[in-house]
C-alpha cells in the first residue's frame, strides 16, 4: 500500500468540523470512484508535533502509483463535481505540505 500524506493548517475563521466534513465528502467520492482505497483525517493532539507540519494530517491510501496518478488526473481536470468538492477543501487551508510513503518492506522485496 502507498500513502499520500498531506499536512495543512486552517485559514483564519475556518471551523474545524466544516473543514473535516468537506474533506470527508471529497475523499469519500474519490474512494467510491475507485481512485483511492481509503483515507483518514487526523489532528495534532495537545500541540505535539513539529511546527513545520500542519495541525491536520490527511492520509490517502492507494494500491499503487497508477491508482494515485488516476486520482491526480481526475482532480487535475478542475471540472464537475470533483472540482467543487476539491475547492471546498483547498479554499479552507494554508501551509500545505505533502509526502509519499509506502509499506515497508515492500511485497516484492527479496531478502
Amino acid at each position: 500500500m502507498n500513502y499520500y500524506e498531506t499536512w495543512v493548517d486552517l485559514l483564519p475563521g475556518v471551523k474545524d468540523l466544516e473543514f473535516t466534513d468537506a474533506v470527508d465528502r471529497y475523499l469519500s467520492k474519490l474512494t467510491e470512484m475507485g481512485r483511492i482505497e481509503g483515507f483518514s483525517i487526523k489532528r495534532r493532539k495537545f500541540g505535539f508535533g513539529p511546527e513545520v507540519l500542519g495541525e491536520f494530517n490527511i492520509t490517502m491510501s492507494v494500491k499503487d502509483l497508477a491508482q494515485l496518478d488516476s486520482a491526480f488526473m481526475i482532480v487535475a481536470e478542475r471540472d464537475g463535481e470533483i472540482e467543487k468538492l476539491h475547492a471546498a477543501v483547498f479554499s479552507k487551508v494554508c501551509n500545505y505540505k505533502s509526502a509519499l510513503y509506502r509499506d515497508f518492506p515492500d511485497e516484492v522485496r527479496k531478502r
